[in-house]
């Protein structure tokens, strides 16, 4: 892997200056300046880390490497690319999930070639570096600390737990922030009025705008790909305005009554979590899917579906939250589309699982206890004992280490006074909190001396 990337993205740019429509309108309308990008306002402000690695703002540029942090579609490529146009740099693209040592070895070869040979230098866009072993990333070394090539990695994950300590410390970490309907609009309203983009050859109605917005689920290239193709059905059509009809037909997807920021998104988010509480499965996917439709952010689906776990279910399925959680995970790491299926696993899941709201009810009634003055001072004995004195004040004497007696259950009072013998936490028998409703009752017995 040499010079041939260069000659490919050479050829490719000339035939889309002579030609724009034969690339898709994502790609023609794919930024050639920082000043294009969308979104990241954070990252384009004047002399900023950014800005300097491209030679702008004044100042030197610091790390030659960059580790581009957030969720997929948010233009992690495209920053990678536009640096190298504006550094006038060649542009080579892995994936670790298909390349390995042997082919990262064969772009640093070229890159040192490049440069000892005509004087190009050479950026290399790592796409999904969290992927790669500890050892794929020591091979990068290297090649970062001689500065060969501008590395530019990309990462969903947190880099602090993804990516080694030395690559970390020798690159410069960019938070990227998730693209809003604001940024996506501004987007579409730029490719339909450029030359590069559709020309001004279509209008887009205020109602298809929106539901463009809610298909695109703050991806730039869906946006653009959707738009171009409404597009196209209105021209065949003779039309000159791109309707909601048009949209639809072109996407193949009805529109979602669905406001994200209005009653909307709070009634069917509600509706979503009551329909698993209440066991009816099939109407919980249907909420589901219209929260999905409507392009709601996924994170905060997998958000409800955790606190539901907690809520509803509890000590019924104990396995219950940490499915919810490991949905949450999952649905961080992949986002859309293939999160959908995460999403329909854990709540499907969720609506079948045993329905018990007592650890719910339990620390409700803690709380209102203690926000009513009810507490007291801890018992003497189970004060802390680890200090000099302790013992002249008498805590942590006559302490029963519940490991020395029978069954590690000690008979000691372990509330305050004015809550001893106060029970917040009544067990369901549904599901395996029977199990707990057995245990809980010979364990306070024990705990009073009378087991």
């Amino acid at each position: 892997m040499d010079v041939e990337p260069d000659l490919f993205t050479a050829a490719a740019e000339e035939r889309q200056e002579k030609d724009p429509s034969s690339s898709p309108l994502a790609v023609r309308m794919r930024p050639r300046t920082l000043d294009e990008v969308v979104g990241q306002r954070h990252l384009l402000k004047p002399g900023s880390p950014l800005r300097r690695l491209v030679g702008q703002g004044g100042g030197p540029a610091g790390a030659s490497s960059v580790i581009l942090w957030g969720p997929p579609g948010i233009g992690k490529t495209t920053l990678a690319y536009v640096v190298s146009k504006a550094t006038d740099k060649r542009f080579v693209e892995l994936s670790a999930i298909t390349a390995g040592v042997k082919e990262v070895r064969a772009v640093i070869d070229g890159a040192r070639r490049a440069s000892g040979g005509y004087g190009k230098e050479t950026v290399l866009f790592l796409d999904e570096i969290h992927r790669f072993s500890k050892a794929q990333q020591d091979s990068l070394l290297p090649a970062v600390e001689n500065r060969w090539v501008t590395l530019i990695a990309a990462t969903t994950e947190n880099p602090y737990f993804s990516v080694i300590s030395p690559l970390l410390s020798r690159s410069l970490l960019l938070t990227l922030e998730p693209l809003t309907d604001e940024d996506l609009s501004g987007l579409m309203d730029r490719a339909v009025a450029e030359e590069r983009g559709l020309g001004g050859a279509v209008e887009l109605a205020a109602d298809a705008r929106a539901h463009l917005l809610r298909i695109a689920g703050g991806d730039a290239r869906r946006a653009l790909t959707a738009l171009e193709a409404a597009a196209g059905g209105a021209l065949a059509k003779g039309e000159r305005e791109i309707t909601l009809q048009t949209v639809e037909e072109a996407v193949d997807r009805a529109a979602v009554t669905y406001d994200r920021d209005g009653d909307q998104h709070y009634d069917v988010a509600s509706a979503l979590i009551k329909s698993i509480r209440g066991s009816d499965v099939d109407a919980a996917l249907h909420y589901l899917a219209r929260m999905i439709e409507a392009g709601e952010d996924p994170r905060f689906i997998a958000r409800r579906l955790m606190i539901s776990a907690s809520e509803d279910i509890g000590l019924a399925d104990p396995q219950a939250l940490p499915l919810a959680v490991a949905a949450a995970q999952a649905v961080a790491m992949i986002g859309f589309p293939e999160a959908a299926l995460t999403l329909s696993h854990a709540t499907i899941a969720l609506a079948l699982a045993p329905k018990s709201n007592a650890a719910t009810n339990a620390i409700f009634a803690a709380r209102e206890d203690v926000r009513n003055g009810l507490a007291g001072p801890v018992p003497s004995h189970l004060r802390d004992g680890h200090y000099k004195g302790a013992a002249k004040l008498g805590h942590a004497q006559g302490y029963v280490y519940p490991h020395d007696v029978p069954g590690a259950i000690a008979a000691q009072q372990y509330a305050p006074d004015a809550l001893h013998g106060r029970r917040y936490y009544e067990p369901t028998r549904y599901g395996a909190e029977a199990r707990y409703a057995d245990v809980v009752e010979k364990v306070r017995e024990r705990l009073k001396g009378d087991g």
